[in-house]
């Protein structure tokens, strides 16, 4: 059959299963938008701004694993889209972004609405197209879908010329079954040779520690992980990427690591004899200072990403290939293996971490009179029997969120960790929701964050979206308050907000519910009285301590057992 550009496109996605595409019109993406009028199987979601479509289309990527698809016009909407595609691209989230570009021969002239954006997305995407023939376009979509979703995922852009999608000139459509492109291949199986001295060093350890990552999560490589975790009994820590990734209710389970890590997985990673690094790329918020980095450890590290191995830090056992299988064929191994742990050794490591955790490192003053964000999120975490979707925004709340809500099970924590965007919460919470329109769904989120895309609710009432929002409202850009306090001799430069709107009636002018809460003794009632309302979406606002900072924390330029604790939290009582 024969088709133009814009049914191309739209049967392109039909054919790739898409269900939902996150959007906004505009004059370049027209004859795409009447494609899509003229149809039902691919559902459009009309966002308020176009960064919120790339968010919404992310956090559907990241909690059902299929990838995100966005669809923008030329110059300011494919800019708009820039932050949420460069969010993307740093926790290798899979986008298949469609921008609208000025017609063919109008490309270098300065045109209304012209921007370069194959130019200026390159630094931020896995790789772009700019589609100059139209009887390329299809192989070209296969082709985005195909590099998005293999290897490391990422975001895919391909800019599309309007002269290409118009209605009078039609090509022969078929879209391919499959592409092979010559320069990407990606690995798959891991060197079975290289698992073997994998499985040999980790029979050896007697301080031995498993690291986690995102890739984990990306992979689908969570079950085979934690059997791997469970066979060997070794203490787990995850990233702030990776939780989920192995249940944090399980004993094994020593909390996340890094910057805002408990006490006792920091102080693990600096003891460690062996640590296997599964999926993560040794972020420098989770290293400290290189330098200093697991001093003692022989490093075994697992990754799809040729280009993350010993790239920040040098690893004596490296393993290219997809988590699932990698850890496949290390079950195999270890099943199968002659020799076990040393059981004394493990036994005494264990003993250690259990003094570590006697500091309680994450205790705070329960019984204030003023809100504890803390209190807030371990009672989310309750209400919700530990089974929501949380996304966050960035800063204080999101560490509270990730140190509080304890996650059982992958995909359901959503947040930006790389790039660190506020305004992500939002709107990925609404594309958690049409994915998964009967599960609970709750963004953590601050005052200032959430203001950043707040236009999306909006696009929450429009597409029956009934999300939670908990908002942690201090008063301040909390992050950015608690290191000036920590750092600046508590000058506080600009992070105060003076004029907030009142986000009850803001709410609610949106149609929605809105809630203020300020008494620590309203808090599970609001929660539980939100989420009962199943159909309405329920902003609460949560009055808390202006003063709460987010501990442990390990400062700039410091190692893993250098942590700055809360007052009153000591470590006397740990035994050498």
């Amino acid at each position: 059959m024969e088709l133009s550009g814009g049914d191309i496109l739209v049967q392109c996605l039909k054919d790739e299963g898409v269900e939902y595409i996150f959007g906004y019109p505009g004059g370049a993406v027209l004859h795409i938008y009447d494609a899509l009028f003229k149809q039902d199987a691919v559902k459009h979601i009309l966002v308020r701004h176009e960064q919120g479509a790339t968010h919404a289309a992310d956090g559907y990527a990241r909690a059902t694993g299929k990838p995100g698809v966005v669809l923008v016009t030329s110059g300011p909407g494919a800019t708009n889209a820039v932050t949420g595609i460069a969010t993307a691209y740093m926790d290798s989230i899979p986008l298949v972004v469609f921008s609208g570009q000025v017609p063919l021969p109008v490309i270098g002239s300065d045109a209304f609405q012209e921007a370069d954006i194959v130019g200026i997305t390159r630094p931020c995407v896995k790789h772009n197209f700019l589609v100059k023939d139209l009887t390329k376009l299809a192989e070209t979509v296969k082709k985005a879908f195909y590099i998005a979703t293999t290897g490391r995922p990422g975001p895919v852009l391909v800019d599309i010329p309007k002269s290409l999608t118009d209605p009078a000139i039609k090509v022969p459509y078929q879209y391919p079954k499959s592409v092979s492109i010559r320069s990407y291949n990606p690995s798959v199986k891991g060197h079975r040779w290289q698992i073997r001295k994998a499985v040999d060093l980790l029979l050896t350890a007697r301080r031995p520690v498993i690291y986690s990552g995102g890739g984990v999560i990306l992979g689908n490589g969570a079950e085979p992980f934690t059997e791997f975790a469970r066979l060997l009994g070794f203490p787990v820590t995850n990233t702030l990427m990776g939780l989920g990734a192995y249940p944090a209710t399980d004993q094994q389970f020593i909390g996340m690591l890094g910057m805002h890590g408990t006490y006792e997985a920091n102080m693990a990673m600096h003891e460690c004899d062996v640590l296997i690094a599964v999926g993560a790329r040794f972020d420098d918020r989770v290293t400290g200072k290189i330098s200093e980095f697991c001093p003692h450890a022989k490093i075994i590290h697992i990754d799809v990403d040729p280009a993350s191995i010993s790239k920040t830090v040098k690893v004596d056992v490296p393993i290219v290939g997809e988590v699932g299988s990698v850890l496949a064929d290390m079950l195999e191994m270890l099943k199968s293996a002659d020799k076990r742990p040393d059981a004394e050794a493990l036994a005494d490591w264990w003993r250690q971490i259990e003094r570590w955790r006697s500091v309680h490192c994450l205790s705070y003053d329960a019984g204030s009179d003023k809100i504890k964000p803390q209190h807030v999120i371990e009672q989310l975490w309750e209400v919700t029997r530990g089974d929501a979707f949380i996304t966050s925004d960035v800063g204080q709340h999101q560490m509270w969120a990730a140190q509080f809500y304890k996650f059982d099970k992958p995909r359901r924590w959503i947040n930006s960790g790389g790039l660190g965007t506020m305004g992500f919460g939002m709107p990925a919470a609404i594309g958690v929701k049409l994915a998964f329109p009967e599960a609970d769904v709750a963004c953590v989120t601050g005052e200032a964050s959430i203001q950043m895309c707040i236009q999306e609710l909006a696009t929450a009432l429009q597409y029956r979206t009934p999300i939670k929002i908990v908002n942690l409202n201090n008063g301040y850009m909390g992050m950015v308050r608690q290191w000036q306090e920590f750092t600046y001799e508590s000058r506080y430069s600009h992070s105060y907000l003076e004029t907030l709107p009142d986000f009850v009636k803001l709410a609610e002018s949106y149609g929605h519910v809105g809630m203020r809460i300020s008494r620590p003794g309203d808090v599970r009632a609001a929660l539980e009285e939100a989420f009962a309302l199943r159909d309405r979406t329920v902003f609460l606002d949560f009055l808390t301590d202006p003063t709460e900072n987010v501990y442990p924390m390990i400062e700039a330029g410091k190692a893993h057992h250098d942590m700055r604790l809360a007052p009153g939290v000591s470590t006397d009582t740990e035994l050498a």
